[in-house]
């Protein structure tokens, strides 16, 4: 029994460590071909996420633009991706 118990802490400590860290290429059932990437640990907020808006992927340069409308972690949550054609422009002309 305490076998058992042991290696499902274990099993748990393990599955719980595995989220971060380098993911490799695979092929979808579609066959499209994923590339491998770096993958964080999960946590509730989306603005340290390297696809969020202004910040900066260090593995690749890439900088983000995904605003994440959908998630309330994020400061652009609610907001509408399009624009009316009868509203001012960003720089307010």
């Amino acid at each position: 029994m305490r076998k058992a118990i042991g290696l499902v802490l274990v099993a748990m400590f393990i599955c719980s460590v595995a989220y971060a860290g380098q993911v490799r290429g695979y092929t979808r059932s579609d066959g499209t071909y994923v590339n491998s990437y770096q993958r964080s640990d999960p946590n509730p907020t989306v603005t340290d996420n390297y696809g969020y808006k202004g910040n900066v992927n260090p593995y690749t340069g890439a900088v983000g633009t995904n605003y994440n409308r959908n998630s309330p972690s994020s400061a652009y949550y609610g907001t509408s991706s399009t624009r009316s054609s009868s509203s001012k422009s960003w720089d307010g002309n």
